[in-house]
């Protein structure tokens, strides 16, 4: 009796084990509904965290550990002046609606990016295209007005993705790319759904079914994931949750880090924030390790530009303008502000938005400046803000790769105007040399913050937390992405 119980209790287990090795669906949490799922028509990140490299590819991809990769071009001759790039694209690639991925696909793709009447919300990075040329089905000739060391690097942003013409005015509902998944479904305010794509040309994914879950709130994102309805989060809105998490042996944590320098974005056309002393001032206030230990329970890493401080050419500014609050009150009397000033500031949905703006709200008001608070939804953000540039100052994190350059952009949300910036973004855009592209990159973080153009908090965190039997999640973000492809459950 007892070897027969013993002999089917091992049996029980034995297909316990083998249903979850053989486990192929996975339910992510993210915070942010993306406002559409078109990645080269919208500037929110929370679009390529859901179709980035797993509906979209570009003719390159950025790698987890942030190098360029082959995409739909698996291979590429650049000229010797840098000016020309010849791209082989893969056989066989097919988009999700079974049409064939040509020449003529990247074509379109790259001409209706760089068009007048282009919505690519990174339409700087097919500046320097001055053609796009089919040379056979497979063959496409790209001709640069100038050399761009960056070129390869921007054609694996999201906003760079190769569309059909056939699709390219639906995808923002119905999202037809050539991933390794195909879209399913898109619950509004709940969540999107995908399944593997059986016919894609690379090597199949070990996941069929993947669903991406919009869940904002701290408590509750803790709450599924503890319960598995949720078995990752690749940046979890609940910094004090993460000692819980670190506890159990149900769990993998990873704090790695992103490219989001979270910033008190400021309107520098919109008076009294129009004065450098304002501005000055507000930087003097800042205590950039309240913040951290405030809003983010520690986790993050103080920065005094819009840098990312992993980065190799990364300088330390953070020094720039010292927590100073009795020299941020003497710039604001000089710049006749004595008795104070008031201003609003609008914050978006994610935590570390809200919680920073309370922390920050109340460090400016011990200088004499008043804030008022004003909660926005995305969308909101978006159109008044990013668009409408209806703000005073707000509270965001950059997560672009390497985008010091957004601040030469005469119509960007800060309206910000440095002929000197400009002129260094200007020769960095024809720089070729790593050494002097990042003596660049140095001067222009110089300049930025000495303006204080904006007020620079922290490197936002990534904060991942997922199933402990789950394997080849990123544990840092070089862009902003959720790529599964090489994701898997083990025993």
């Amino acid at each position: 009796m007892i070897a027969r119980f013993a002999l089917a209790a091992t049996a029980a287990f034995a297909m316990t084990v083998s249903a979850h090795a053989e486990r192929t669906d996975l339910t992510i949490g993210v915070v942010l509904e993306p406002p559409h799922l078109d990645p080269t028509a919208g500037a929110a990140a929370a679009i390529d965290e859901v179709v980035y490299a797993n509906v979209f590819e570009g003719l390159t991809r950025i790698g987890r550990d942030g190098a360029v990769q082959p995409g739909l071009a698996e291979n590429w001759i650049i000229s010797d002046d840098g000016l020309t790039y010849t791209f082989e694209l893969r056989e066989g690639v097919t988009f999700h609606d079974g049409t064939a991925l040509d020449a003529g696909d990247v074509v379109f793709s790259l001409d209706r990016a760089r068009g007048e009447d282009s919505v690519n919300a990174q339409k700087g990075l097919f500046d320097a295209i001055e053609s796009v040329a089919q040379m056979d089905e497979l063959t496409v000739e790209v001709t640069l007005s100038r050399p761009a060391g960056d070129f390869l690097y921007n054609m694996g942003w999201g906003d760079a993705v190769i569309v059909a013409a056939e699709s390219a005015e639906t995808n923002k509902e119905n999202p037809v790319g050539t991933g390794p998944f195909t879209f399913v479904e898109w619950q509004k305010g709940a969540a999107v759904t995908l399944q593997r794509n059986d016919a894609y040309w690379g090597d199949a994914p070990a996941l069929t079914d993947v669903t991406f879950r919009f869940i904002p709130d701290p408590a509750a994102a803790t709450a599924a994931l503890l319960a598995g309805d949720v078995q990752a989060y690749t940046n979890l809105p609940a910094p004090e949750s993460i000692p819980v998490f670190e506890a159990d042996p149900r769990f993998t944590v990873a704090i790695g880090s992103t490219e989001g320098e979270t910033i008190l974005s400021t309107n520098n056309k919109k008076p009294p924030f129009d004065d450098v002393r304002v501005r000055q001032a507000i930087a003097h206030a800042i205590d950039r390790q309240a913040i951290i230990d405030g809003a983010m329970f520690g986790l993050g890493t103080p920065i005094g530009s819009h840098f990312a401080p992993h980065h190799p050419a990364y300088v330390e500014l953070s020094e720039t303008y010292p927590y100073d609050p009795d020299r941020a009150r003497e710039l604001l009397a000089e710049a006749g502000h004595g008795d104070g000033i008031t201003g609003t500031l609008k914050l978006p949905p994610p935590s570390y938005a809200r919680r920073s703006g309370e922390v920050v709200a109340a460090q400016l008001r011990e200088v004499g400046i008043d804030l008022e608070i004003e909660p926005v939804e995305w969308a909101q953000w978006l159109e008044q803000v990013f668009t409408n540039k209806d703000y005073d100052l707000t509270i965001v994190s950059h997560t672009e790769p390497n985008d010091i350059g957004i601040y030469a952009r005469d119509d960007y949300y800060f309206q910000y105007e440095n002929p000197d910036f400009n002129a260094v973004i200007e020769e960095l855009s024809v720089t070729a040399g790593e050494d002097a592209r990042y003596e660049l990159f140095r001067k222009a973080q110089q300049i930025i913050a000495e303006d204080a153009v904006n007020g620079y908090l922290f490197q936002l965190p990534k904060n991942g937390v997922w199933d402990a039997k789950l394997e080849g999640m990123w544990e840092n973000s070089p862009v902003q992405a959720n790529d599964v492809t090489g994701v898997r459950w083990t025993e």
